[in-house]
């Protein structure tokens, strides 16, 4: 009687689960899916790349001597409407930084810091590690570079049934040394749509 009744369990929970609504993978290389107000992967993808083909083709990361920079993420300043997860543009400008070839990351410090990485420092003084394991002093390299930035939102009205929202995503690379700022883009991205589509 009970796996009659599992069986029938089952069978419930596979109908229902072909009833829905069709579920279908989004193509992110060719998607010609409808624009939304919001800011989507589309959006984070194109800001990220034009930002970063302007900051390696700008020489900025060429450094002298050769070798590579260290680079530190900074804030990114959140200023829209919507809740956005900085971390999500970052990582991808982040990837392409490391693919580049002509900088590091840290993970030490700044916004990206892993905090393991000074958790394991902690065990010097304990009995249950081998201390010849552990990282040494003085064996973090401090950033030669930051990154920071702020995306922001306008929203305007175009005509009496649309209305226009601008998006625009500035990042800095600054000198952690001196202070002096290498390079500097603004990527904007614009919609325009209906008064009753929702930008948040």
């Amino acid at each position: 009687m009970r796996s009659r009744i599992l069986q029938m369990a089952a069978l419930v929970s596979v109908l229902a689960g072909g009833c829905g609504p069709k579920t279908t993978n989004i193509d992110i290389v060719n998607d010609d899916g409808k624009s939304v107000m919001a800011l989507d992967y589309r959006d984070f993808d194109k800001a990220a790349s034009e930002m970063i083909q302007s900051m390696v083709s700008s020489g900025a990361l060429k450094k002298q001597g050769g070798g590579r920079y260290v680079v530190a993420t900074g804030r990114i300043v959140n200023d829209t409407m919507q809740r956005i997860d900085t971390d999500q543009l970052m990582a991808k400008i982040e990837e392409e930084l490391l693919n580049s070839g002509q900088a590091v990351m840290t993970s030490a410090v700044g916004s990206g810091t892993d905090k393991l990485i000074h958790e394991t420092r902690e065990l010097r003084d304990s009995e249950e590690f081998d201390q010849n394991t552990i990282a040494k002093r003085n064996t973090l390299i401090a950033p030669d570079l930051t990154i920071s930035g702020k995306i922001f939102q306008r929203n305007l009205a175009y005509d009496k049934k649309r209305q226009q929202v601008e998006y625009y995503f500035q990042l800095k690379l600054s000198d952690a040394t001196s202070g002096l700022r290498y390079w500097q883009k603004e990527s904007l991205i614009g919609k325009r749509g209906s008064n009753k589509s929702v930008a948040w």
